[in-house]
């Protein structure tokens, strides 16, 4: 009865149809013997003779054609392919072919059309009067090579997209955008006129240049993917993903954060949780949204937003990053062997580029979850100007108070009399405490204003800020009987911490060829804690005595910094990075007890100056590497240090390719882990000073190969890191109750990484994913704990992960498996008590061997489930989210904390978070 039903649609529905066949023009003669696929042949038959055919390639690509034509028309051609393969073309007055096989289809596929003509930034195909004309034919023939310039944006937004992939179709003439969208092409040939653009979670698109628009800057406008449609015009190799690994760099990751809500979640689309799911990145850290990459620590890692360094890179413990995916626009992750271009950090560099705002028109929207809510506002400023206004904040909810529990104890000791108390005398007197309940909330605030001045200078200013204020303290009111008149406790434990970052941008075109950035930027991170006690105590005669004990802490970091990074282009096939830097650090830590006496003050400053230069070559079609130096003057040791690096690919087939990378990088800024957790923060951050605290030294060397098809990518990296110059802390209190003083101990060590990682992904279709599997081995030695290599802390021998993303009409469901080797720790095997002279007795632990005992093996499950509300012309406006946080409710071990009693060592488990459900409402207005 269906078959019936679509016979009948289709029989009324094209009518116009042979109209529309006698309408083809049978000038277009086809020639050639192929055996393809179906979605190849019209590949080649679009591109042949410029043709605009749309389709859905997941249909077609699994249908095989084998025929030889002789000046075939093209109505012919196409007749009798859809015939043989059970499909229909439908012909539009401006040339464009639709491939469908139901009616539904072709509405479809043209509310992506309209689209596209609405954005007013993707050519429309030459019609077939145009190129029958004959000057613009003939003057198409008689064009020397010429250079094309131009900027790939947002079809919807107006955004510039930094890193797309512009290719000359069926040539080796290959360039990416700059940080600014920007892409030169050089010497392109009079007998190709078609360029296939290429971005992550966006669909792949075509520009025809004709004699118009190749003699000036062209605009490509790229739209979202939404993993059915696909336009047959694209000549190459697909990611319209979440995530992608790019084959012709070297460990490089790019992710889609538009995508970010297709991913489970635990209450917020995550950008550096994501990145976890990647292999070389550890995805069993549920307390840290900073990147562990290849066995290095967080601190390891440079992150940059919009320019400047940002030091606090997540909230509420670490379990949420820092970042609103509203206001973020594109992320890179460089897993090693990164370009000269950077330094300062050991391990990894993340770079994330800033939304600038709607260009087009106004809009609003946000978020609600379980968690949080955020809102955002982008509006066009007149002609020249963008704003974009991002706001974040966490209300305590079910979901915030079991995360913020997991690190608190809240519950208060009740004062009982002696007369109340279990075997105790009756009586009236007594009192109960009264306890307040502790309150505690995270927000980030991002704004970003673009101006631009004419076509050659754009300015922007772009600010973030994000606060943690965790306050657990309570207020007791003891009961009369211990004091005279009663007295009043309160118990402070508060911290608060956060980053503000601002920078100001100037971009210029100088010419065809050369680019500028020019960055002045000013960053500072703080963390303040109090964790004391503060007593009243009221005598019979009403004098009030206030008591203070406890301990208080502060670290502060300041970063004034200027860069000024250009790109000079004077050949196709290489191209010159080059620059100059200069920060000034400043950064104190102050510890303080019973708030008289502060046992630590250091104030630390430093200055960094310094260049670099990089030159990106295409020897062949086949061969692409870079080589750099970068150096740094360090004024705290007065020397200069050189970083060398080099990385290159080289295409033994279209398919296949091999990759390698080396260099030296270097660590100024260190953020250093205490020794004993239990003895205040986990971390500060100090500045080296080339003797306690030394510079860190790492050099990397990676190799891999990568087998890339359109609908796959097979990918696998080794790679080696030595490390030195490695800082650990810990303090040491002398005296006694009269006379206290606190010793600094700094401990150095040098260590190494290695291991092998391996990516499956399929990057197309409607199910789309990836596999990954890590062997790694993370080793450090310091001679103050053993002369011999030990495990490091965050060593993961294996990590395995399993990403599924499947898409049904407007659902998207998806499901992460995260398995990983436990990590290494110290433990107490046992304790023993000696007695002194004077009669004191003095408890002592016996440690085992550093990090020799393994905590249990982390695995969970993660599903979601998002249903996108979208418009009646395809754009989406919001989407409704669930999401299930480790759905067999794994009992992960997150640390051991240890306790004695009566020379017993007592072990508790403290757990991750076990099932964790969460629901998401995102909407827009536009």
């Amino acid at each position: 009865m269906k078959k019936l039903l679509y016979t009948f649609i289709f029989s009324v529905l094209f009518i116009p149809f042979t109209m529309a066949q006698q309408r083809m023009d049978k000038k277009i003669l086809i020639n050639g013997f192929y055996t393809a696929s179906m979605d190849k042949l019209l590949d080649s038959i679009a591109s042949q003779h410029h043709l605009k055919i749309v389709f859905d390639r997941d249909k077609l690509q699994q249908h095989s054609i084998s025929d030889h034509y002789f000046d075939e028309p093209l109505p012919n051609v196409l007749a009798s392919i859809c015939k043989a393969t059970g499909f229909h073309y439908w012909l539009e007055r401006d040339g464009t072919i639709y491939i469908i096989k139901i009616p539904e289809d072709l509405a479809a596929l043209k509310k992506s059309e309209r689209l596209k003509v609405a954005a007013g930034v993707v050519k429309s195909p030459i019609s077939r009067q145009e190129k029958n004309k004959e000057p613009i034919e003939k003057e198409s023939h008689n064009i020397s090579p010429f250079r094309v310039t131009g900027k790939v944006v947002d079809g919807v937004t107006g955004e510039s997209l930094p890193g797309a992939m512009v290719r000359v179709a069926y040539k080796d003439l290959v360039v990416t955008t700059n940080a600014d969208g920007y892409f030169t092409l050089l010497n392109v040939p009079s007998d190709t006129c078609t360029l296939t653009t290429t971005y992550i979670g966006y669909q792949t698109d075509k520009v025809i240049l004709s004699s118009v628009n190749y003699k000036g800057a062209i605009s490509i406008g790229l739209f979202t993917s939404n993993n059915n449609l696909d336009e047959v015009v694209v000549v190459g190799k697909k990611s319209s993903g979440v995530m992608t690994s790019d084959t012709r760099r070297v460990s490089v990751l790019q992710i889609s954060p538009a995508k970010l809500a297709e991913l489970p979640n635990i209450g917020e689309k995550d950008i550096l949780r994501s990145f976890q799911l990647m292999p070389g990145i550890s995805g069993s850290n549920e307390s840290s949204s900073g990147a562990y990459v290849r066995g290095g620590t967080p601190d390891q890692n440079l992150v940059l937003f919009d320019g400047f360094t940002v030091y606090q890179v997540d909230h509420l413990y670490g379990f949420f990053s820092a970042f609103n995916s509203n206001a973020v626009k594109d992320v890179q992750l460089y897993k090693g062997g990164f370009s000269a271009k950077y330094g300062g950090r050991l391990s990894s560099v993340t770079d994330i580029s800033g939304k600038e705002g709607n260009k087009k028109e106004s809009n609003i929207g946000g978020d609600l979850s379980l968690l949080s809510a955020n809102i955002y506002l982008e509006t066009p400023i007149k002609d020249k100007s963008t704003l974009l206004l991002a706001y974040r904040r966490s209300y305590q909810g079910p979901l915030y108070d079991k995360l913020f529990n997991k690190f608190n104890n809240t519950t208060a000791a009740t004062a009982q009399p002696q007369s109340n108390r279990p075997g105790g005398r009756g009586g009236s007197r007594g009192g109960a405490a009264a306890v307040s309940t502790p309150a505690s909330y995270f927000y980030d605030l991002n704004a970003k204003y673009t101006y631009r001045l004419n076509e050659k200078d754009l300015f922007s200013w772009s600010i973030y800020q994000g606060d943690d204020n965790l306050d657990n303290s309570r207020k007791i009111n003891l009961p009369s009987f211990l004091s005279g008149s009663g007295s009043g406790l309160s118990l402070n434990d508060k911290t608060t911490y956060g980053n503000l970052g601002s920078s100001a941008k100037w971009s210029r075109q100088w010419d065809n060829k050369l680019y500028s950035n020019t960055l002045v930027s000013f960053s500072t991170y703080h963390s303040d804690r109090d964790r004391s006690n503060t007593s009243t105590i009221t005598d019979t005669a009403g004098v009030a005595q206030e008591i203070s004990r406890g301990t208080f802490e502060k670290n502060k970091l300041e970063d004034w910094s200027v860069k000024s990074d250009w790109e000079w282009q004077g050949l196709n096939k290489a191209k010159l990075l080059f620059g100059t830097f200069g920060s000034s650090q400043n950064i104190t830590y102050e510890y303080s007890q019973n708030d008289t006496s502060k046992l630590i003050d250091q104030h630390n400053k430093a200055l960094t100056l310094g260049g670099y230069a990089e030159l990106e070559v295409d020897p062949t079609s086949q061969l692409h590497f870079k080589s750099g130096i970068r150096s740094t003057y360090y004024d705290q040791t007065g020397k200069l240090y050189f970083e060398p690096r080099f990385s290159g690919t080289y295409s033994l087939t279209d398919r296949f390719t091999l990759k390698a990378a080396t260099g030296r990088f270097y660590q100024f800024a260190n953020r250093v882990l205490r020794e004993d957790i239990l003895s205040g923060s986990r971390d500060f951050w100090v500045l080296a000073d080339g003797d306690a605290i030394p510079v860190g030294t790492a050099n990397h060397y990676i190799a891999g190969f990568s087998y890339e098809t359109n609908k796959f990518l097979f990918d696998v990296e080794g790679y080696y890191k030595s490390l030195n110059g490695l800082t650990e802390y810990s303090q040491r209190q002398t005296g006694n109750r009269r006379a206290i003083s606190l010793e600094e101990h700094f401990y150095n060590g040098k260590g190494f990484t290695r291991g092998i990682e391996f990516l499956l992904q399929k990057k197309t279709g409607k199910y789309t994913g990836w596999l990954s599997y890590t062997l790694a081995e993370a080793k450090n030695q310091f001679d103050t704990y053993s002369p011999n290599y030990y495990y490091a802390s965050q060593d993961t021998r294996n990590e395995f992960k399993s990403i599924n993303m499947y898409r049904w009409r407007k659902w998207a469901f998806s499901a992460t498996w995260i398995y990983a080797t436990g990590k290494p720790y110290t433990a107490p095997v046992g304790s023993y008590t000696i007695d002194n002279l004077t009669g004191t007795s003095l408890t002592y632990l016996a440690i085992s061997g550093k990090n020799s005992e393994r905590m249990p093996a982390y695995h969970r499950l993660d599903a979601s489930a998002t249903f996108d509300l979208i418009k009646i012309d395809s754009h989406k406006t919001g989407s409704i989210g669930l999401s299930l946080f480790n759905i067999y409710n794994r009992s992960n071990t997150w640390y051991k904390e240890y306790n004695i009693q009566d020379n017993q060592v007592i072990t508790s488990d403290v757990k991750y978070l076990g099932f964790t459900p969460n629901i998401t409402f995102s909407l827009k207005w536009k």
